[in-house]
């Protein structure tokens, strides 16, 4: 039986999630320690392994936790939902209230989405989320990656023109209502 230690402490949410299961996809069984430095990355990684049907423990010392996952041969793989889901972006924040807050948010969705293995068919940008395509914005290498996976990214056009912004994109293709509508209509949709 493989033993494995995975440091991750340091990382924000969700990292030390998708660094666990990407290391737990690679072992066929074994025990894998993942070091955190925060409660709340400890929860994630519990219900990690529980949503995986893997049997996990949890203790703190001094401010470090330490999760040790049991992965027993053939465990832990999970089925890869696909093509039956697109998401519809508003706003180049999530939530409202705190901007730093709701950017971090974006952040972490994207990042999280990027490296699911859960896939949906395609993110709708529209109003002030289509920026999240366009030059310096912080998830451009999550929306990248997502359209590697054959996620097709889509930015309204009115909304590019609107935010003078069209000559900015760098990621996924202009589009317009109608189109938009029609995937909504067609496929579920998640509105965010």
């Amino acid at each position: 039986m493989s033993k494995e230690t995975l440091d991750c402490r340091g990382l924000a949410c969700p990292q030390p999630v998708v660094e666990t299961k990407k290391k737990l996809a690679m072992m066929p069984f074994g025990v894998l320690t993942v070091l955190v430095d925060n409660y709340v990355a400890k929860e994630n990684l519990i219900k990690l392994a529980d949503s995986l049907h893997l049997e996990a423990m949890a203790c703190e010392e001094d401010g470090l936790f330490t999760v040790t996952v049991l992965k027993e041969e053939g465990a832990g793989n999970t089925e890869e939902e696909s093509g039956n889901k697109v998401l519809l972006i508003t706003a180049d924040t999530f939530g409202r209230g705190n901007e730093e807050l709701g950017s971090l948010l974006t952040q972490s969705f994207f990042y999280a989405l990027a490296e699911s293995d859960k896939r949906i068919t395609a993110v709708y940008l529209v109003n002030s989320g289509v920026k999240l395509a366009c030059d310096g914005s912080a998830v451009l290498d999550s929306l990248g990656k997502l359209e590697e996976l054959g996620v097709s990214v889509y930015a309204c056009g009115l909304c590019l023109d609107f935010f003078q912004l069209k000559e900015n994109l760098r990621v996924g293709g202009v589009t317009n209502m109608y189109a938009i509508v029609e995937a909504l209509v067609k496929w579920q949709a998640v509105i965010l």
